[in-house]
């Protein structure tokens, strides 16, 4: 017996994109789905986007950073692909574990179905029991969050193994719904051969073919170039993928990603895709928008922060962060230089004179395992004696209370559990109740948590409330045996969860530093371009004094 695909529960009848990749990977689906989300939404429309991803994990939460960049943390606490991040920022909508699925999810739910003898006895196989599972998981995106729109991002390249069935589930979905429901986009390179000055389209035509080899003929090209396409380029791309010459829309290389919206609608993409998917078109006020490239391309000050972490090879590791701290920089006129620092290369050094030179401020963000733990405790101590503005995040915030510990407190040897089990000071420590996991997924805090903030603290006054909300990834904790003696020594413990159980979020007073503040949660998963996350927002703020007093001391006379 087939399993027939749930179809949505919902008063509405979704339409669906579908955003597929081509020639190589890494062509920026990922932004054009967000970008394509954001236009959407400004007309109005209820848009909510979905990755899917066709590798075998059930999630990237055991990945290596290397591997995969960073682990995106969704408010119900999904560990999902680094593209959600940009979704969330573009389209400033929270989004579920529903918008992240896996070929692993897939396969482990159709053989689970199969055990419970949900099959009737029947044969399982890819068509019609893997399609219609992947429809269903579509179909959930829609009426799960109650959209109109859905757009789809399927991850990889077209031809590639792996995607082969993502491509016939989506390929099904025209017939289920209709094809006014359905809109293809395919994304593709346009080389340009340098040494002849040449753009090449044939790769895109091999691309669109071998698409069309599997039942979908695209609606749309983006087009990722170097250069402007010419009349003839488009011509000829038209004639050859049968897309029509309006619908083949440049995407040319910009500055910051966030032009790139602004770019599609000022070919009409939008306009375009609701006429195909036979939507009224509807007015869309850009301007807040564009007056947040305005002050990305056009800033007046720059600063210098100083990530000291164990994945900066590569920086998709840490996305959200840059972009949170991009976010906070460009809201007050300025341009952020990132200097890269491996913990790792702390770990033996004695004077980081050489190395904070320069620096207006220093942040750590989190991360696992005993890797270059001690070089982030070098940069926070750095950071505190030398009164450097310092933002810690998650394990950022761990080592941040070993160091306090360890250097003012007198708890020599102090250290997280995770790395001494025998730590005569563990004042980081496994989570309560916890203590019996050993499985590396699925036992962590994950996802939103609420948060109680200590009145007249730094972090009080930044999100000018006294009750938040932030996203988790960690299964260590503040152990709260030491808290009083952290305490009497000068550590402000400023956030706490509800019961007074979890420590969140710990502070230096503004008298004795300028800015110190570090979270056990990620506030970066929450920062947007249309809203700054508070404590970004401060740590930019102090590095443009610091920078400020550097710039006046330096232009000042020397006495003789």
């Amino acid at each position: 017996m087939h399993s027939k695909p749930q179809t949505p529960k919902t008063q509405i009848s979704p339409k669906y994109i579908f955003i597929t990749g081509g020639v190589v990977s890494s062509l920026g689906k990922g932004i054009i789905a967000a970008s394509l989300g954001l236009l959407l939404k400004e007309k109005g429309f209820r848009v909510t986007i979905q990755k899917l991803d066709p590798y075998l994990n059930i999630d990237p939460g055991t990945m290596s950073p290397y591997q995969h960049g960073e682990v995106y943390v969704t408010e119900d606490g999904a560990e999902t692909d680094l593209d959600l991040g940009h979704y969330e920022r573009f389209i400033d909508r929270d989004l579920f574990k529903i918008n992240n699925v896996t070929a692993g999810q897939i396969y482990s739910e159709v053989l689970s179905k199969e055990r419970k003898g949900e099959y009737l006895g029947g044969t399982v196989q890819m068509v019609p029991h893997v399609s219609n599972q992947i429809k269903t998981k579509i179909f959930e995106a829609a009426y799960k969050t109650e959209s109109e729109i859905v757009i789809i991002e399927v991850g990889g390249t077209v031809g590639d193994i792996e995607s082969l069935i993502f491509l016939e589930s989506i390929r099904q979905i025209r017939k289920d719904v209709g094809w006014s429901n359905v809109a293809y986009v395919h994304a593709t390179l346009i080389p340009n051969l340098r040494a002849i000055g040449e753009l090449k389209t044939k790769p895109t035509q091999h691309s669109v073919e071998l698409l069309r080899s599997k039942g979908i003929n695209p609606d749309f090209l983006l087009c990722r170039s170097e250069k402007v396409l010419s009349k003839s380029i488009r011509e000829k791309l038209s004639l050859f993928t049968d897309v029509d010459i309006d619908s083949v829309i440049e995407c040319r290389d910009v500055k910051s990603i966030y032009e790139v919206p602004l770019s599609l609608d000022e070919q009409n993409l939008p306009i375009r895709i609701l006429e195909r998917l036979q939507l009224e078109d509807r007015p869309s006020d850009l301007s807040n928008w564009r007056a947040i490239v305005e002050k990305i391309k056009n800033p007046t000050k720059k600063i210098k922060v100083g990530i000291v972490g164990k994945y900066v090879k590569l920086g998709d590791s840490y996305i959200s962060v840059i972009e949170a701290i991009r976010h906070a920089a460009a809201d007050q006129s300025a341009e952020i230089e990132i200097k890269w620092i491996l913990s790792d290369d702390l770990d033996e050094k004695t004077d980081l004179e050489d190395i904070f030179n320069g620096i207006n401020g220093i942040l750590v963000p989190g991360g696992f395992g005993d890797r270059g733990v001690e070089g982030k405790i070098k940069a926070i101590q750095y950071a505190r004696e030398n009164k450097i503005p310092f933002l810690g995040l998650c394990l950022g915030m761990q080592c941040a209370v070993i160091e306090f510990a360890r250097n003012v407190a007198g708890l020599s040897n102090a250290h997280s559990t995770e790395f001494d089990s025998g730590t005569p000071h563990p004042v980081i420590d496994f989570l309560p109740g916890q203590t019996a996991s050993t499985d590396k997924g699925g036992t962590m805090r994950l996802g939103s948590y609420p948060c109680e903030l200590k009145e007249g603290s730094l972090a009080q006054k930044a999100y000018k409330k006294d009750l938040i909300y932030e996203r988790h990834r960690h299964r260590y904790e503040f152990n709260n045996l030491f808290e009083h003696n952290l305490a009497e020594k000068g550590l402000v413990i400023s956030g706490k969860s509800p019961d007074g159980k979890l420590v969140e979020i710990i502070e230096l007073p503004a008298n004795i530093h300028p800015y110190f503040v570090a979270s056990q949660f990620h506030p970066e998963y929450k920062s947007r371009p249309q809203s700054i996350h508070p404590l970004f927002k401060g740590f930019v703020g102090a590095m443009l004094v610091r920078q400020q007093v550097s710039s006046d001391n330096l232009s000042s006379p020397v006495l003789a």
